[in-house]
């Protein structure tokens, strides 16, 4: 067994019980998967909140079945805090100490003293403000502590029969909104459902960065090219437009993921 593996076995095996903050996505099911197979008793815990689309809430309940993990579903309202809606560099951290606030206490009702999350190496070269949080309330990071990176947790996530091991990364909606702006529901509910429109549409890696009337679209750079054909590109102007916004561009560079944090 590869080192990094090993150490990641080695520290949960230590910690016997263990809720993990679940999304259902590459990192954290890799992360239950390990914990399942090593922990005396694990529970994964997704939190629903306005910030999470409907289909990645979907994807989290599959992916516990999948796995076999006993799965709780809470629900959040972040919009509700103040330092949240405000939208400032910092709305990743008020907004993550809500959401581990929420996920100790259920955690600690099912009888769970120890929460982790799915973070990894890679994520530390990005503005997260969200570790903070997670460090002030005691949530361990078992992938970054093993040193395994994004690539390498895909790896074994593929090794493991994880059909998450491809799977195009999430964010919560609100890294599609400027900082600055205030985050509303109408916004919020703007960039879901012109995402969902693109991924219907055959696209993946997809991103709509909302900038008040106008969508920034963000597309794999293999993709663009399909824009080319009039037929498709008239289909995606009319989805946007039916998501809410007036104005709809595409963004030649393609999808970075963070790319919000540019203005930092």
């Amino acid at each position: 067994m590869p080192d990094k593996l090993q150490t990641l076995v080695d520290n949960i095996k230590g910690y016997k019980k263990l809720a993990v903050a679940f999304s259902g996505g590459v990192d954290s099911s890799f992360l239950a998967t390990a914990a399942r197979q090593n922990c005396d008793s694990v529970v994964a815990i997704t939190v629903k909140s306005e910030f999470q689309s409907q289909k990645e809430t979907d994807n989290s309940v599959h992916m516990a079945e999948t796995i076999g993990i006993c799965h709780v579903v809470v629900t959040a309202r972040v919009l509700e805090e103040p330092g949240v809606a405000r939208n400032t560099n910092e709305r990743c951290y008020f907004c993550k100490k809500a959401l581990f606030s929420l996920l100790k206490e259920k955690a600690e009702a099912l009888g769970f003293d120890t929460i982790a999350h799915g973070a990894n190496l890679d994520d530390l070269s990005d503005y997260r403000p969200g570790f903070r949080a997670a460090r002030e309330m005691g949530v361990v990071s078992p992938l970054i502590e093993a040193e395994l990176t994004k690539q390498e947790i895909r790896d074994h996530s593929r090794a493991m029969g994880l059909e998450t091991w491809n799977m195009a990364s999430q964010s919560c909606l609100a890294t599609r909104i400027p900082y600055g702006e205030p985050v509303t529901l109408e916004k919020l509910a703007m960039v879901e459902n012109g995402e969902k429109a693109l991924a219907d549409l055959g696209f993946t890696r997809v991103r709509v960065r909302c900038h008040g009337e106008v969508a920034r679209v963000e597309l794999d750079p293999g993709s663009l090219d399909r824009l080319m054909e009039k037929e498709l590109r008239r289909t995606v102007v009319e989805a946007l437009k039916q998501a809410g916004f007036n104005y709809v561009a595409v963004d030649l560079e393609g999808y970075v993921s963070g790319s919000m944090n540019r203005s930092l």
